[in-house]
C-alpha cells in the first residue's frame, strides 16, 4: 500500500531533518564533548571554611580546608560541611554540563541521561517520535 504523496513528502522531510540533525550532532559533539569534559567547579562552604573544586561528573579533583575548621571538635559537623559543599559543587557542574549540550540535547534529556535514568531518555525520544508522526 502506498502512502499519498503528501504523507511520502512529509516522512521524506522528516527524514531529512532527522539527517541533518544527526550530521549536525556528529560534527558538534566532539567540541561540546571536550568543552564539558574540562569543567571544572569549586564551591566554597557559607563560613568559608571548606573549598571544593570538582569536575564534570562531579569528581573530587581538590580539597582545601582553612585551618580554622581544625579548631571544631566535632568531626561529623565537618564532614557534613564537606560533603555538602561538594554536593552543591557536584550539582553546579552538572548544570554547565547540561548548558554546554543543550543546542544538541534537551535539558531535561541531558540531565536524565547525567543522572543514569536511560528509562526516561528513552521515554522521551519514544514520544517524541510519535508526537512528530502524529503532526504528519
Amino acid at each position: 500500500m502506498a502512502l499519498p504523496p503528501l504523507e511520502a513528502d512529509a516522512l521524506r522531510a522528516y527524514a531529512e531533518e532527522l539527517r541533518e540533525n544527526f550530521v549536525r550532532l556528529q560534527s558538534e559533539s566532539r567540541a561540546l564533548h571536550d568543552r564539558a569534559r574540562a569543567v571544572r567547579v569549586t564551591e566554597r562552604s557559607p563560613d568559608g571554611l571548606v573549598t571544593v573544586t570538582v569536575g564534570a561528573r562531579g569528581e573530587l579533583i581538590r580539597l582545601d580546608l582553612d585551618p580554622r575548621v581544625l579548631r571544631r571538635s566535632d568531626s561529623q559537623a565537618i564532614a557534613l560541611l564537606i560533603t555538602e559543599t561538594a554536593h552543591r559543587a557536584a550539582a553546579r557542574a552538572q548544570e554547565e554540563v547540561i548548558a554546554i549540550f543543550e543546542p544538541l540535547v534537551p535539558a531535561d534529556q541531558m540531565r536524565a541521561e547525567l543522572e543514569g535514568d536511560l528509562d526516561s531518555g528513552l521515554w522521551e525520544l519514544g514520544e517524541r517520535m510519535r508526537g512528530d508522526r502524529d503532526a504528519l
